[in-house]
């Protein structure tokens, strides 16, 4: 799968059911390969591994993953700590068995970098901030998209 990262979390540790004492890690990041499609990405592993491979790209670059797991998703429970993907698979990065390489500025191919700027939500479903102020009590409860971009940063 070739795509350019559009989102990365942070490395965080648990602690591991399976050796009690020790702890796994893991982070996240979405890719993107075209307009429409988009997926998650999760790795877990030791802790040298998943930092290294943490620092190894970040978002904007664009990445080779070769042999990665592919899972479904559990939507309810995964769609609350990561991005709402069009697919119903997600894919697992293992230390055993997966590479990821960022790809060189020479090999980047600019459709995929571009797809780094698109919204990877409907168009039709956001609010504006206008909206929100001008219907801030009939949306009152209600979980919202917003759509926003940032003017300065001072």
């Amino acid at each position: 799968v070739i795509g350019v990262v559009i989102g990365k979390t942070d490395v965080r540790g648990f602690p591991d059911r399976k050796n009690i004492g020790s702890e796994r890690y893991t982070f996240g990041f979405t890719i993107r390969d075209s307009p429409t499609y988009f997926i998650n990405v999760n790795s877990w592993g030791r802790e040298e591994y998943i930092k290294s491979l943490s620092e190894s790209f970040r978002v904007g670059d664009c990445v080779t993953i070769e042999n990665p797991l592919v899972q479904t998703k559990e939507a309810e429970r995964e769609e609350k700590f990561n991005p709402v993907t069009p697919s119903c698979y997600k894919l697992l990065i293992s230390e055993n068995h997966s590479v990821v390489k960022t790809c060189s500025a020479y090999e980047m191919d600019t459709k995929l970098l571009s797809l780094l700027h698109l919204p990877v939500k409907d168009p039709q479903d956001y609010y504006s901030l206008g909206d929100i102020v001008a219907n801030g009590e009939s949306l009152n409860g209600r979980i919202l998209n917003v759509l926003a971009a940032v003017m300065s940063v001072s």
